[in-house]
C-alpha cells in the first residue's frame, strides 16, 4: 500500500530500498528557505542497523502489509524470546534485537500481539499497561505520599524508571509501555 512522507508515523513499518524499517521517530521540518521535508529515523528489522533519512512531503513510499496474531510469551533462553500461537500452539522465537526495548515489559504469560510480514515475525505490540514487582530502589519514606519527587527503581525485567517515594521493595507497580513510566501502585 503506497503512503506519502508526510503520512507516515512512529511505529510505521515501511518497505525501503527492499527492506522493511520500523519508523522510531518522525520530524516534519519547515526551515526559513527552501522546500519543508520529512526526517524519518527508522530501524532495519532483519538485524536492527539504524537510518536516518530525508524525504519530500510528497514522496510516496511502500508501507508494509502486516498481519498480527496474538501470542503468549513463554520464556527467554539468553537472547532468543519464546511465543506461543494461541490458536494453534505453535512456538515461534525471536531475538531481543528485534524485540528491542519491548524485553523490559515481557513476562511468562504475557498475551502480545504479534506483527507478522507475510510468515516472518517482524514485531510485538505489547499491551497498554503491564504491572512489575519492584526489586530495588531506595527505602520508603515515613509520611511519604504523592509528590513530585520520584526515585530511581529497577523493576523484575530489568527496566529502570522512577516511581513515588512511598514505594517500597517487594511492591506491584502499573508501568504504561509506550512510555516506561509508572502509572500507581497494583491493586
Amino acid at each position: 500500500m503506497k503512503i506519502k512522507a508526510i503520512n507516515v508515523r512512529k511505529g510505521n513499518v515501511i518497505e525501503y530500498r527492499n527492506e522493511l524499517y520500523r519508523v522510531t521517530e518522525f520530524v516534519h521540518v519547515t526551515p526559513g528557505k527552501g522546500p519543508a521535508f520529512i526526517q524519518l529515523k527508522m530501524k532495519r528489522l532483519s538485524d536492527g542497523v539504524n537510518a536516518e533519512n530525508r524525504f519530500r512531503p510528497d514522496e510516496s513510499m511502500e508501507k508494509a502489509t502486516l498481519q498480527t496474531r496474538e501470542h503468549q510469551f513463554l520464556y527467554n533462553d539468553g537472547d532468543i524470546y519464546y511465543f506461543m500461537d494461541m490458536e494453534t500452539y505453535e512456538q515461534i522465537h525471536i531475538t531481543n534485537s528485534l524485540l528491542g526495548d519491548d524485553i523490559y515489559y515481557l513476562l511468562p504469560e504475557t498475551m502480545v500481539q504479534i506483527l507478522f510480514h507475510g510468515t516472518t515475525p517482524v514485531g510485538v505490540e505489547l499491551p497498554g499497561v503491564v504491572e512489575l514487582k519492584v526489586i530495588e530502589t531506595e527505602p520508603s519514606l515515613k509520611g511519604a505520599t504523592v509528590s513530585s519527587s520520584y526515585k530511581p527503581a529497577k523493576l523484575e525485567t530489568g527496566l529502570n524508571t522512577q516511581i513515588p517515594p512511598f514505594i517500597s521493595e517487594g511492591e506491584v507497580v502499573r508501568i504504561d509501555t509506550a512510555t516506561g513510566k509508572y502509572i500507581e501502585r497494583a491493586k
